[in-house]
């Protein structure tokens, strides 16, 4: 398998970034995850095109409060490898690379905190190793069970991605982010990215939400969902008010459909929520947690 390393030196002094990354090795891949403070785990797990990097200014607050705070890249982003082979991704696969994690850090009494991508992949997990999770913070996600088409946005998105193999990202997380965002952050983002070579699993991500009942995840959305919706733990759902990807009707139904209360709506903020309202979203998980 061909894997793509990002060079560490690209990825230093990134603004508001000075968190210490990790590494474990797993099926040969080196995978990166951020592990700051003590207290009982908060996992952050991120969605497409970010990593880590996107948590930078969520995670102080929530350690600040007492808690240990994992940021997991998942495979293919950030500072983990990057196999250069699109059909390499697979729901299940990133599933079970992600459970690595919980498993060689003996995860237990956690906080999931999923946006995105971190949705399908977080919940699952949850769901399957539920003696490993105690609550669940919910941002611009969901779990795909190929029921209902995706919305004309994503559509083009997916376009995108398929059409254009040196995808820019710069363009994604400024149109999914009310902030204008500074060129040292912007680059934060593209950097993990050397070459379009290693953007495989980003370009993959789209094509793995099922379009239709029978499609290949949709079977496991459903259970997964179906576990949600009769799970009694703690759910926090929050949500970008400009997010056009996801709009805030999404996230009011999708809180109706595991048993959560309505989302908390955070204006202005779009997609990339992190990015407008990250202070603010750190003190609102760690008041609830302590709640």
């Amino acid at each position: 398998m061909d894997a793509i390393r990002t060079p560490d030196e690209l990825l230093e002094g990134l603004p508001d970034f000075p968190f210490t990354p990790h590494y474990r090795e797993v099926d040969g891949l080196r995978l990166a995850h951020i592990d700051e403070g003590d207290g009982p785990p908060v996992v952050m797990w991120h969605g497409e095109p970010t990593w880590s990097f996107l948590w930078r200014k969520v995670l102080p607050p929530v350690r600040d409060a007492g808690y240990r705070v994992i940021c997991p890249d998942l495979v293919g982003f950030g500072r983990s490898d990057k196999p250069t082979d699109r059909d390499w991704y697979t729901y299940d696969r990133h599933c079970a690379m992600a459970a690595t994690l919980l498993e060689d850090l003996d995860i237990r009494g956690a906080t999931f905190v999923v946006h995105d991508w971190g949705g399908p992949i977080g919940l699952r997990l949850a769901t399957e190793q539920p003696d490993r999770v105690e609550r669940l913070v919910l941002m611009d996600t969901g779990v795909s069970t190929g029921d209902r088409a995706m919305g004309d946005e994503w559509q083009r998105f997916r376009a995108f991605v398929d059409r254009i193999e040196d995808v820019p990202m710069s363009p994604i997380l400024q149109g999914g982010t009310e902030t204008e965002l500074s060129p040292e952050v912007l680059a934060g983002y593209e950097k993990p990215f050397p070459n379009a070579a290693s953007k495989a699993g980003m370009r993959a991500f789209p094509g793995l939400i099922p379009q239709t009942p029978d499609a290949p995840g949709a079977d496991v959305g459903r259970r997964v969902l179906g576990a949600l919706r009769e799970d009694p733990r703690p759910k926090l759902v929050l949500w970008g008010r400009q997010d056009f990807v996801l709009p805030p009707e999404i996230g009011t139904a999708f809180a109706a459909a595991i048993g959560a209360e309505a989302p908390t709506v955070l204006d202005p903020a779009g997609h990339f929520l992190q990015e407008d309202k990250g202070p603010e979203i750190g003190a609102l998980i760690a008041d609830w947690l302590a709640a």
